[in-house]
């Protein structure tokens, strides 16, 4: 058995693996500082542009401190673990999450359960990323199907409920609810010119702006050749958030297939519909990460009208090779494999 975790992307020329602080301009007083740290078990890469201190560790710590604060199913003092503690119960939770899962179920109520923050039993079970990845048999994975579903769980305020049984795993969002807490931290920092912010390769913050004018450029990872060169780029604009999923990320082969992390919350398996990878860029952290899970469940054409709801773009890699871009991509992806086809997602 072969099993693979993704490693980091990194951004066309941004970072390095080092601390330093370093002049950007002459004739400014604006300075650069990068850093590589870790946070929801993964590599953090982060550049900061300021004419202040640099803020790196502390927004390092803001992100473990969402995780264990809100999001960890493991850590019994975080808010989510309370949550499920209580499954069958009625429990009140902080402003900040009541936010974060409002829009988590608009979006699982919008994808039609493509997206789905209750099947976190069904990704425990089928252990990926642990010591033992293994297909499991149908009939552990029907009876834990009973406890899945968007709907099982209630949101009235600051109220939650969820029916006896069912659980919540935020971990599909985590990453992005990252990006969007150092996002806000961000407008409050004064000296903070610009920032780019990249959680693991698949989600990605850009703020403001670089000092020279110039763009903000995603690498995107061909999902068939993770260790080589990069499939092609991705701009961004200051205020924009990336996010991609791809089945390549987290998997193990057995018998020659390929069992993957993003799994169909209708079926308990792994998505098989021919797509290896969905990127989406939007306005939000918490909704570019969502939407790529969502897209990549729903297949291309499902997907782009929930796309358009939620006035995002998209990339879809699929098996053959060919790389599809939204309407709003076409200007913005730079293709650098020629072995791939670059077409219209329509």
């Amino acid at each position: 058995m072969k099993i693979k975790k993704k490693s980091a992307v990194m951004l066309c020329g941004v970072f390095c693996t080092a601390l330093t602080a370093v002049p950007v301009l002459a004739d400014t007083e604006v300075q650069k500082y990068t850093n590589t740290d870790f946070a929801m078990d993964t590599v953090v890469s982060e550049t900061l542009y300021t004419t202040g201190d640099d803020l790196n560790t502390a927004i390092g710590q803001k992100i473990r401190d969402i995780e264990t604060e809100y999001l960890s199913w493991t850590d019994e003092d975080s808010q989510i673990a309370k949550l499920n503690a209580a499954s069958g119960e009625t429990t009140e939770v902080s402003d900040e999450l009541a936010g974060y899962l409002e829009k988590i179920f608009q979006l699982a109520k919008d994808s039609n359960g493509a997206f789905d923050p209750t099947i976190g039993k069904i990704i425990r079970l089928w252990d990926i990323t642990g010591e033992n990845p293994h297909v499991p048999e149908q009939s552990e994975l029907d009876e834990l199907l009973k406890d899945v579903g968007y709907q099982k769980v209630s949101l009235d305020g600051d109220k939650v409920t969820l029916e006896k049984g069912a659980t919540l795993d935020l971990g599909a969002t985590g990453k992005g609810i990252g990006c969007d807490v150092v996002s806000d931290f961000l407008k409050t920092q004064k000296d903070v010119s610009g920032m780019i912010l990249n959680l693991g390769g698949s989600s990605v913050m850009a703020y403001g702006e670089k000092p020279d004018g110039s763009d903000w450029k995603v690498a995107v990872t061909d999902p068939r050749d993770v260790e080589g060169d990069y499939l092609g780029a991705i701009t961004l604009e200051g205020g924009e958030f990336l996010s991609t999923s791809g089945d390549y990320e987290k998997y193990f082969m057995e018998d020659g297939k390929r069992y993957h992390h993003i799994l169909d919350p209708k079926t308990g398996y792994p998505v098989w519909n021919g797509l290896d990878s969905v990127t989406v860029v939007c306005d939000s952290g918490l909704l570019a990460d969502g939407l790529s899970t969502a897209c990549f469940v729903l297949g291309m054409d499902d997907a782009l009208e929930l796309l358009e709801k939620y006035n995002a773009e998209a990339v879809f890699v699929d098996e053959d090779k060919n790389v599809y871009l939204t309407s709003g991509m076409k200007d913005r992806f730079e293709l650098m494999k020629n072995t791939y086809t670059v077409k219209e997602a329509e």
